[in-house]
């Protein structure tokens, strides 16, 4: 459905190495950059989520919900783990939900007041 999603962020250069420690924790990398403008993580420029620095005329992304697939319960922990180690705030402890049987999640809030979740299906 989606070829990228993108949010802002107040300093992409204090942002990026949140996002590099956490979305590495998921198995993505860096797939394309714009120096000082956007950085997508993902397995392809054409699957990525892009995080892009906010501008007067495009601030901060507010009340965005990103949900990140995980390879395993371990990776649904492991991104928690990482996600608070990079001073994330905790909004949901790595456990089953009553979304669905066998929906393994967890949520944390990244320090531009984001949302994540990282959720493994089995």
């Amino acid at each position: 459905m989606f070829d990228h999603v993108q949010i802002k962020v107040k300093d992409l250069a204090q942002s990026r190495p949140f996002y590099e420690a956490v979305l590495g924790s998921l198995g993505y990398q860096v797939v394309f950059e714009i120096p000082g403008v956007v950085v997508g993580f993902g397995t392809n420029p054409h699957d990525m989520f892009e995080v892009a620095q906010s501008t007067e005329d495009s601030p901060v992304s507010k009340s965005t919900h990103v949900a990140f697939t995980a390879k395993s319960e371990d990776t649904v922990r492991a991104f928690h783990t990482s996600a608070l180690a990079q001073g994330a705030t905790d909004n949901g402890a790595p456990g089953l939900r009553d979304y669905e049987p066998g929906y393994y999640a967890t949520f944390i809030i990244d320090p531009n007041g984001h949302n994540l979740e990282a959720v493994f299906k089995s």
